[in-house]
């Protein structure tokens, strides 16, 4: 029975019961309807919905769902009418009571309508971890690889200014922008200083597509695009890549089917898998986007992440029509509460994007772009670059290792050549979501492969990562996992 048909049995139900309640009456919770009728809340809730617009039952905000649908002379010829001090001694009574009963939420989830965010991909288990965890899974740089003493002295250096407390421009400090600009081959008019680069692509998407159209993305890719671009009301529609990155023949299909104008791309060593767009495809996908008249929010996370040899130019410096929007972020590659990044873009699109900015506050912080400008124009920053390269080099080794030696039956397709991930195929019948429980369990934070696709994995997969941990760290975590297999 489905749950359309399941509440309305419900509704029924409760219908019936209310014609046997005097007005004013309340109904149970519903959380003791849920376990009554044996349905899940959304399920009750829903029927209540329907009994509210049939005018049975109101919903009052704080204190739950009362019998309605008898006028005020039927309640007058009551035999239990009470006077008006009576009628208000009882009122002060039920207040009373009401304060101590439990508190009854079925309001907000009529009022609240379907939740956009899919809540098993924002609330993974790979998002915090305890001292006793080993952290396989947190997505950026352990503390000893962050240029803590290089933050630290500009923070004290830039507080002391007084531009850092003043108003900045809403499109970013002047010489930030240009700081951007030049990564980018890109005018500073361009660039858009952003609170990095998770609200960046928030932010892009919502701007860029309208509320019910399409958002094409590779699979397997980042969860946090798929949250986005539900927090913007955008439908998804994955396209397959492989090591080499999209597939150009599959995008095209996607594209001729669904109709989309935006597709989310990770040219650079994308996260989970690290593969890099090869050059003959980053012709084929900026053809078809010219072709479709869509846009490409190319995100450019891992840009300082290179770990053998350097990374490919972004896709932005090839693409003369505007099609491509590129973001980047500062967060990644320096400190996680260094919360900067910047977006690209040419045309009406950059017009409309440093347009719409001010809608959402009037300015990143003055202080937080004044670190970042310090950092990126200091001379510690390549030498910040180069420790940081051979840190994570040398986890990166590690970790891989360890997988290679302890965990029978797994496979590494792709060691990545940059990022702070390792995409792992675990054994056939394994099922991931069973495993990166039990991983958490052990004490060491996994991520799930299930979360890194919109659509049916293929295949059994976890996403180790060897940014946030010590060396002994992932090889006793990884040890630890293979025990599970």
């Amino acid at each position: 029975m489905s749950i359309n048909n399941r509440a309305a049995d419900i509704s029924e139900l409760l219908k019936q019961q209310a014609a046997l309640m005097r007005v004013g009456d309340k109904l149970p919770s519903v959380r003791a309807l849920s376990k009554t009728h044996g349905a899940s809340p959304v399920t009750i809730t829903e029927a209540i919905s329907t009994l509210s617009r049939l005018g049975v039952v109101r919903a009052e905000p704080g204190r739950g769902t009362f019998v309605a649908g008898r006028g005020q002379s039927e309640k007058s010829s009551h035999p239990d009418f009470l006077s008006p001090g009576q009628e208000n001694q009882e009122q002060q009574f039920v207040a009373g009571r009401n304060q101590l009963a439990e508190p009854d939420y079925a309001w907000q989830s009529s009022t609240l309508g379907r939740s956009r965010i899919d809540a098993g991909r924002a609330g993974r288990l790979d998002s915090h971890s305890t001292a006793g965890h080993v952290q396989l899974s947190w997505g950026y740089l352990a503390p000893e690889l962050q240029p803590f003493d290089e933050l630290r002295t500009l923070g004290v250096r830039c507080a002391r200014s007084h531009r850092a407390w003043t108003m900045a421009p809403p499109m970013g400090l002047p010489e930030l922008r240009r700081v951007f600009a030049g990564q980018l081959s890109a005018e500073p008019e361009d660039m858009l200083i952003m609170p990095g680069g998770q609200q960046s692509l928030v932010f892009a998407m919502r701007t860029l597509a309208d509320p019910g159209s399409t958002l094409i993305t590779e699979s397997p890719s980042y969860p946090g695009a798929a949250i986005a671009a539900q927090s913007a009301g955008l439908n998804l529609a994955a396209v397959q890549s492989d090591a080499h990155g999209i597939i150009p023949e599959k995008l095209a299909e996607a594209l001729e089917r669904t109709h989309a104008k935006l597709i989310y791309l990770q040219p650079c060593y994308a996260n989970p898998t690290g593969a890099i767009l090869s050059p003959e495809r980053r012709v084929e996908v900026l053809a078809l986007a010219k072709r479709y008249g869509a846009f490409i929010i190319e995100d450019d996370w891992a840009r300082n992440l290179s770990l053998d040899g350097n990374a490919p130019p972004p896709l932005f410096t090839q693409d003369p029509d505007g099609h491509v929007v590129s973001i980047a972020t500062l967060t990644k590659p320096a400190a996680p509460g260094l919360r900067v990044g910047a977006i690209a873009a040419r045309g009406p699109a950059g017009e409309r994007l440093r347009t719409a900015r001010i809608a959402d506050d009037m300015c990143v912080p003055p202080l937080t772009q004044e670190i970042a400008l310090g950092l990126l124009t200091s001379s510690a920053w390549p030498r910040h670059l180069t420790r940081l390269r051979a840190g994570l080099l040398e986890r990166r080794d590690a970790m891989v290792e360890q997988v290679q030696t302890s965990m029978t039956g797994a496979k590494v397709p792709n060691v990545p050549t940059g990022g702070i991930h390792l995409w792992v195929k675990l054994p056939e019948g394994t099922n991931s979501t069973t495993f990166t429980t039990a991983a958490h369990q052990a004490g060491v934070l996994i991520g799930d492969g299930k979360q890194y696709y919109v659509d049916e994995p293929p295949a059994s997969f976890v996403r180790l990562s060897f940014s946030a941990a010590s060396i002994p760290q992932i090889r006793a975590g990884v040890q630890r996992v293979a025990a599970l297999l």
